[in-house]
């Protein structure tokens, strides 16, 4: 019934009981989980991880922080764990001004040429953005050509008026995890996202949801979210659930 779109179960934190974490996740309801990549390392063993379990999907792509990385080989490199047939989508790729662990114009440069990749390959694009809005939609909305194969706004963190006024009109997909069962005003931004656009995520082993929190996350925890959302938008639990289930489908095209 449900679907997470962005988790990290091949993060450390996982070492040692992943084999008894899958069996939970099927448990609670969870049909499918998309597996993002951050580096050239997690690209490697999200891959690993897909072919192995087949409710697992993957991506491939170099997060911001590590955006000093993004050198012609990496990108050949992710260009090659593309090509794993469970790889559905280029991400998750982007700004984080939050931390800087990169140089803000290495980031840039690395963002806008893993959008140009994707187009390439006709995938997809996640990205995570933090602290960052106005370099990231000028970078959006100058290659709004190579958005042809849609874009997830993961953890989505920005404005309402920004979904309505920027990201509508690029066809954004949205996806939200643990941080709308503690965080204000989620109900202003959920309104404003339309209906076949939203998503349910959790990002995994991170953003663990109200009454957990402080505890390892895992996608068995996303009845929670589906819940916190249902309830900021008036909407019954179980259809939210099935509704974005089709939506993460369509998006990442299963």
């Amino acid at each position: 019934m449900y679907f997470d779109a962005h988790a990290h179960l091949d993060d450390d934190k996982f070492d040692g009981d992943i084999a008894e974490v899958l069996p939970t996740i099927v448990a609670a309801g969870v049909e499918g989980v998309v597996n993002a990549a951050c580096d050239l390392k997690s690209c490697h063993t999200s891959g690993a991880l897909s072919r192995q379990v087949p409710w697992i999907w993957c991506t491939a792509g170099v997060h911001p922080h590590y955006a000093d990385e993004v050198t012609a080989d990496a990108l050949a490199e992710v260009a090659r764990f593309a090509a794993n047939p469970k790889c559905v989508a280029i991400g998750e790729i982007g700004l984080d001004y939050h931390y800087d662990f990169s140089p803000r114009d290495r980031q840039k440069a690395a963002f806008a040429e893993q959008l140009a990749l994707a187009h390439a390959l006709h995938l997809p694009v996640v990205l995570h953005l933090r602290e960052c809005y106005g370099d990231a939609n000028e970078i959006l909305l100058a290659n709004r050509s190579l958005l042809t194969d849609g874009v997830l706004l993961h953890c989505y963190g920005g404005s309402a008026e920004l979904v309505r006024d920027v990201y509508n009109g690029l066809d954004c997909y949205y996806s939200f995890g643990g941080v709308v069962t503690f965080a204000k005003h989620k109900d202003e931004v959920l309104r404003e996202i339309p209906a076949d656009r939203l998503l349910l995520e959790t990002d995994c082993p991170y953003m663990t949801p109200v009454p957990l929190r402080g505890q390892r996350n895992t996608p068995a925890n996303i009845p929670l979210v589906c819940r916190k959302i249902a309830e900021l938008l008036g909407e019954d639990e179980t259809e939210l659930a099935l509704r974005t289930t089709r939506n993460a489908k369509r998006f990442y095209r299963l």
